[in-house]
């Protein structure tokens, strides 16, 4: 089957031809084989410069109301011009299938940390565009909804002193051949998802199996390789009662019980092959802790009655009894651990005026966590740090190469042409969740090095 991104390499065949090097003089004559063979050496060397293909581009296809008015700048952002095209790094073609990170001398003996790195330009894009895929949920599908610029498709996670190889979807497919694979947390679980459906539809559609009513949990199914691929909602990972409907309205403040894993996920755990499982800025979100039935503190809560315990308290918490929980279950699921993935309002919350209007990603010095971020990074690392991890623990820590890049989210366009009307419109912004495409396919380069590591 043809890998998307890269066309298969066509050799011409040729033979050699005895009337090719006619002997006109003795010198010919006597020394025949030698022309003959410098002939077919130069032939060959033409051949090989003009006539092997190279990379083929998958280049995106805008699917907006015209091609011309996507590259209309309607609203904040700027139109981003794509990277220069000299400052591209050679393509590597074998990158596409080989399992192996190398470190900067080329050598195995030591791992490499392919979450420290920076972002680079890549002239190839995406795997796939909105529209190719259909699996993209309106609030992501950033071209659709009008995002003037394009230029936020074109980078690449590289780590520092590695290569990683790009993510190869039929290899992928053929690894996860009669497995169970899920998507355990919050809405960044679901984008992640959403990506490598995205990516793994270039080899085949998977078919929907299961939703619950408010598609917040859903099942997929590629027949050809007998896999089945889940995401299932548990923001918490914790038992919670949460009381939001769909575009996020609380009726009340939801009820966390720090001593009980979410039934959700636990009651199909050994089903599971690989897991995915990753959650946090739910947290921030104003709570009541319970623990054996009882509430034993808040966060941000406005009961005066209630100890004031912190985000910090229940997020510790939750993480360790999900980790025990996988850790010392006699079913081993390979679970990969999420960390927690930073926004990029600025001036401001979602809900305060903020904003996120940049196009480009930032470089290394640029940018530091908020505080927040880094105590719930500091939090996740801390608890992995402590897990037995065994052979079915591995940690993928996103926070770093996330935090690079503000340019990828959908911004005002979480909706569809939302200045088609009114120019100056005021519009919820998304700073948080990632455009697909989008920075987020890198992830599943991350995911997959990941998986073949061990």
């Amino acid at each position: 089957m043809k890998s998307m991104g890269f066309d298969d390499y066509k050799f011409r065949n040729h033979t050699n031809n005895a009337d090719c090097c006619y002997p006109f003089s003795s010198f010919y004559r006597n020394n025949q084989r030698i022309v003959a063979f410098l002939a077919c050496f130069v032939f060959f060397g033409i051949v090989y410069c003009f006539y092997i293909p190279g990379v083929t581009l998958v280049s995106p296809v805008l699917d907006s109301e015209t091609e011309t008015d996507f590259f209309v700048n309607k609203t904040l952002p700027p139109v981003a011009l794509l990277p220069e095209l000299g400052d591209f790094p050679a393509v590597n073609e074998s990158q596409a299938s080989s399992p192996e990170t190398y470190n900067s001398q080329g050598s195995q003996d030591e791992r490499c940390d392919i979450f420290t790195g920076e972002w680079v330009p890549d002239q190839n894009g995406p795997f796939y565009t909105n529209h190719s895929c259909h699996s993209i949920e309106a609030h992501q599908n950033c071209m659709k909804n009008g995002r003037p610029d394009s230029g936020y498709i074109y980078w690449r996670w590289t780590p520092k002193h590695c290569e990683l190889p790009k993510f190869n979807p039929e290899r992928f497919l053929q690894l996860m051949r009669n497995k169970v694979m899920a998507f355990i947390g919050d809405s960044i679980s679901r984008n992640h998802v959403q990506s490598l459906l995205c990516t793994l539809s270039q080899v085949q559609e998977a078919v929907d199996v299961y939703h619950d009513e408010k598609y917040a949990s859903r099942r997929w199914y590629f027949p050809s390789y007998n896999f089945t691929l889940s995401v299932i909602w548990s923001p918490f990972l914790i038992k919670a009662a949460i009381f939001e409907n769909i575009d996020g309205v609380s009726s009340d403040i939801p009820k966390l019980n720090l001593d009980k894993l979410d039934p959700e996920w636990i009651k199909d755990y050994k089903k599971f092959d690989y897991i995915e499982l990753g959650g946090g800025k739910w947290y921030l979100k104003t709570a009541i802790y319970y623990e054996n039935n009882t509430v034993v503190g808040c966060h941000n809560c406005p009961q005066e009655n209630i100890t004031k315990l912190g985000f910090e308290y229940a997020y510790r918490k939750a993480i360790n009894l999900a980790l025990e929980f996988i850790t010392s279950s006699e079913h081993k699921a390979y679970t990969i651990f999420r960390t927690s993935t930073p926004d990029h309002f600025e001036n401001g919350e979602w809900n305060t005026g903020g904003y996120c209007n940049r196009t480009m990603p930032f470089k290394e010095g640029d940018v530091d966590l908020i505080d927040v971020d880094k105590t719930m990074h500091d939090i996740e690392l801390e608890e992995f740090q402590k897990a037995d991890k065994g052979l079915n623990l591995r940690l993928f820590d996103t926070t770093h190469l996330s935090l690079l890049r503000p340019d990828g989210h959908p911004g005002p366009y979480r909706t569809y042409q939302p200045f088609s009307r009114d120019k100056n419109a005021k519009v919820q912004l998304d700073c948080l969740h990632w455009c697909l495409p989008g920075p987020i396919d890198s992830w599943n380069d991350l995911m997959m090095e990941t998986l073949m590591d061990d």
